[in-house]
């Protein structure tokens, strides 16, 4: 049975679509751009700190689906610039230390709000 996420921990979805959905024992997240929950705003800074950012909503997702950082299987990564990689990456790193997810990341023309980054993420328990 499908079963709909939604945490105020993560930013609303500004279409139509959940934060995330799981069914049969998978969780899918959509992408998530940095957008902080508080203020519905992109976090002020550069690639390191809208990383961050991203990885908060995701975790707070994960969290309110009962799924953690260790659970995660698959990643895309869309970039508003491949020059942001390596930054991005070190920051991606951090969260998962050990038996890191499958992983693809990609330069795109545009992201929403102006981003630098946006990541979907796919969990499994």
């Amino acid at each position: 049975m499908k079963r709909i996420i939604q945490t105020s921990e993560a930013p609303a979805a500004i279409g139509p679509y959940s934060q995330a959905v799981e069914i049969n024992g998978t969780l899918y997240i959509s992408g998530q751009v940095p957008v902080d929950p508080t203020t519905a705003k992109v976090v002020d800074g550069g690639i390191t700190e809208q990383t961050l950012q991203v990885m908060k909503n995701i975790g707070a997702i994960l969290q309110a689906a009962g799924y953690a950082y260790a659970d995660v299987v698959k990643s895309t990564c869309l970039l508003s610039t491949m020059d942001d990689f390596k930054a991005m990456n070190e920051v991606y790193a951090s969260y998962y230390p050990e038996n890191p997810p499958a992983r693809a990341a990609f330069a795109v023309k545009g992201l929403p709000l102006g981003a630098l980054i946006e990541i979907e993420t796919v969990a499994v328990k």
